[in-house]
This record gives structure tokens, sequence and C-alpha cells, in this order.
């Protein structure tokens, strides 16, 4: 019986024993106060470190990633100096260990059981999460050298100086900020591959501020390219002894003429120079041709005006003629043959800007004086001279009108008549001084005027009689 008894107490003691150096291994393993081993974060190991440790691992990691600099440098080309610098965290990046830390704490809560339940099945690895709002850092960098997108281009300028030199002004570009390849730049950077995560990354990224160029309409290149080089020629008549009507007419429709642009490949009508001068400055009365003779009527002058443009124009190379006809008597301000007279609805004078590039015409008057001056591109080196030669004389006709008023046997010449012409003008090209070709570029004939003598009935004279004709509009 003893025996029995002593061997229950011996068994009995055995399992308490047991019982108390388990609970004490248990007590001693829920009781560490470190992180189970191989345990990362992100690629961060904090595995093994004491509790208090691994979450200032954890902290310092965070921070250093945020802490990451972005400097952009200003850029010359717009003129935009000084540099900016900004953390990471400022910019819209953020970073966090997701979970880690709330776990890593519950280490050290709870009875035996559960802390030791709970570090046994502790995870081994967690989540390092990170975010980047570009739309931050473009709004960051937009404010810093937001005087840039203010800025507006500025169109080249021509300006034709009262010298006659040709001066260009050139173009002023304007920038605008561009931000999509910053965004880009700092999004590939800053955003820490999985790979990469627990070693050091890249502290900075320096980068150059990026800029788009916004040129004006007009550049100096495409000014220039209008071919506007310099005054090619420049013709002058004179009409000092015209009376004040038609000394208007001219100077008015020459204010209209100023300036006048032609395109490559444009028509010139000179009809349109007219109808604009009518409009804005109206014509007076000065003589005008009619049925041959010098009459009182509305825009005498403007012949002068076409007539010197045709001259400037027949001494440029690249235009052709397409409508121009010689008055029907000679002008006292030109040589026959290198007149363009015009009749409204009926005969205009129009020209083709054939040149390749545009032409600017030009008019100035002064002291009676008209002359044309034609701006754009016609090598230095050649010029053209024009040549006009009478190859016809043709007598007057002499008309005997019978005037009652006059007894017989009388006559009185009321009109001496004048020659006509037939004439050819010739337009002659000179290269470096030396005569290169020759070409006919008219044939024009001049009415001669009758010589009309009154005579008394029953001498053999004919009744007067009024033709009906063109009306040029002046001379």
């Amino acid at each position: 019986m003893w025996k029995k008894l002593h061997l229950w107490i011996i068994v009995i003691f055995a399992l308490l024993l047991v019982a108390s150096v388990g609970y004490g291994a248990l007590s001693y393993y829920a009781g560490q106060d470190t992180v189970p081993e191989q345990v990362t974060a992100g690629g961060v190991d904090v595995g093994g470190l004491p509790i208090d440790d691994a979450l200032k691992k954890l902290d310092q990691y965070e921070q250093m990633l945020e802490s990451r600099t972005i400097t952009v440098e200003g850029n010359a080309e717009a003129k935009a100096e000084g540099s900016k610098q900004w953390r990471a965290s400022e910019i819209g990046y953020n970073a966090e260990f997701i979970g880690v830390r709330e776990e890593i704490k519950k280490l050290r809560t709870g009875d035996v059981w559960t802390r030791s339940k709970f570090r046994y099945h502790f995870p081994a690895s967690f989540e390092l999460k990170q975010s980047y709002d570009a739309a931050v850092f473009g709004k960051l960098v937009r404010a810093e050298w937001d005087w840039i997108d203010s800025n507006e281009p500025v169109n080249a300028t021509r300006t034709i100086a009262s010298n006659d030199k040709v001066v260009y002004t050139p173009h002023t570009d304007a920038y605008r900020i561009d931000v999509e390849p910053l965004e880009k730049k700092v999004a590939s950077w800053i955003i820490i591959p999985d790979s990469q995560i627990g070693g050091q990354p890249e502290q900075a990224l320096s980068m150059q501020l990026e800029v788009k160029t916004v040129q004006p309409d007009i550049t100096l290149e495409k000014l220039k390219d209008e071919g506007i080089d310099r005054k090619i020629i420049e013709f002058t008549t004179n009409f000092a002894t015209s009376a004040e009507g038609r000394a208007f007419n001219v100077t008015s429709t020459a204010k209209v003429l100023n300036d006048w642009v032609l395109e490559p490949g444009e028509v010139f009508s000179y009809g349109d120079v007219v109808k604009k001068t009518e409009k804005e400055y109206g014509y007076k009365e000065a003589p005008v041709i009619s049925n041959g003779k010098l009459v009182p009527g509305i825009g005498g002058g403007i012949c002068q005006v076409s007539s010197t443009l045709y001259n400037a124009i027949l001494r440029v190379s690249g235009i052709d003629i397409v409508e121009r006809r010689n008055h029907s008597l000679p002008v006292a301000y030109l040589p026959k043959g290198q007149d363009a007279t015009f009749a409204s609805g009926a005969i205009d004078f129009r020209f083709r800007n054939s040149t390749g590039k545009k032409l600017i015409i030009r008019t100035v008057v002064e002291d009676r004086k008209l002359t044309v001056k034609l701006f754009g591109t016609m090598p230095e080196n050649i010029r053209y001279d024009i040549e006009s030669k009478v190859v016809k004389t043709v007598q007057p006709a002499v008309q005997k009108v019978t005037d009652k008023s006059l007894e017989a046997g009388q006559s009185v010449t009321v009109q001496n008549g004048s020659l006509g012409y037939v004439v050819d003008t010739y337009r002659t090209l000179v290269k470096d001084g030396k005569a290169v070709s020759r070409e006919k570029v008219s044939h024009d004939t001049y009415r001669a005027q009758p010589i009309i003598i009154h005579v008394a009935p029953g001498a053999g004279g004919s009744a007067g009689s009024q033709n009906s004709g063109v009306v040029e509009d002046g001379i």
C-alpha cells in the first residue's frame, strides 16, 4: 500500500516538475521583446531586432524616402534663372509600411498563451505602399515660374524707312512650361521598385526646367521669305503745269496706291485703285480725252498715275503685262509709247506679279512730282532700258465744216491739227553693264488730230458731227 502511494507521489511530482518547466519555457518564448526572425517589411529586414529598434528603423526608412530631394534648375532659353528644390513629401509622394507597426506592437499584448500563439504565427513579410500625385508637382513648378506662361509672342515687322531702306525687326518667341516630361522623370525616379526596397535609393534628382517655344504667326524668316529685299526701281513724272483739279486727282490716286501689296501670282487691276480712290476722296474736274480731243471731265490726271506705274513695272523682271493701252493722243509727261491709259468700264491697266515673291508699290508726291517705287526681289546686277521709236508719222486730215455765219468766200481755221504717230517700244535687258537681250513690248498708234476749217455755205463744207467714243479718264 505504501509503495503504491509513494509511486503516485513520485508521478505527481514528476508531472508538476514537467509542467513547471514547460510553462517557464512558454513564458520565456512569449516574453521576448524582439521581432521574430526573418521578418521583412517591404524589403526592410526587421527580423530579430528589438521591437523599439524595429519600429524606429521603419520610421527612419519612411522618412528617408520622403525626404529625398527634387531640384529643378531654371531654363536659360526662357531666361528663367535660379532653381527650386522640393522634398519628395512636398510634391505628393508618400511611403507607408502597411500593418507592420500594429502587428509588431501586438507582440507585447495579451497573456502568455496569446502572445506565444501570435508570435508563432507572425507574418513573414509586410508591404511598403508608395503613392505619388504628379499633379501636385506640376502645380508647384507652374507656380514657381508662372510668369513664363504669361508672356506672348511678338510678330516680326518690316518697315520701309524714309530713305527707302527695308528694315526688319526680329520676332520674339514666347515660352510655355512643359511639365509633362518633368513629371515623367520624377515618376520614374520617385517610386522605388520592389526589388530595390530596403537598400539605399538615390537621394536627389536634378533636372532642368523644360519649355516649349511658341513662335508668333509672323516670324523673321517668314517675313523675309516674302521677298521684300530692297527698292528695286523707282520712276518719276512731273505734273507741275497741272491745274488744281488735276493735281488733286493725281495726289489722291497716289495716296490710295501707296503701300499696295501684290501677292505672288496676283493680277493687279488699276480699276481697283480708281474705285477705291473714288470712294475715299472723289475726283475733281480736269481735262480728259474724248473723241481725240481734250475736254473738261471728271478724273483728269489719274492716267498719269497708271502711266508712271507702267514705266516702273516695265523696268522690273518677272512682271507680265496682262492689259495695257496707250492714250489716243500723246501725253506731255512721258515719251510716246510709254503711257498707259484707263477708261472706266472699257480700258484697264493690269499686270501679273510673276516674280515668285511679294511686291510692294509705294508712291511719293512732292513738289508736283509723282514717284512710284517698287520693293521686292531683283538681282542688283541687272536693269532694263526702255526705248521708243516713231516708225510712222500720220499727217492730219483736213475737215471743212459749213459755218452759216460766214460770208461767201470766207474761211476760218478753228483747229490747226496735229500729227499722228505709230510707235514701237523696246525693252533691253542689261546685265553687268552689257546688253543681253532686246524685246518689243508694244506697238502703239496715236491718232492725228484733223485740221478743222469753217467755210461759208456752198464752199464744199460738211455739217459738223459729234462722234461718240471712249472717254479716257484724263491724260
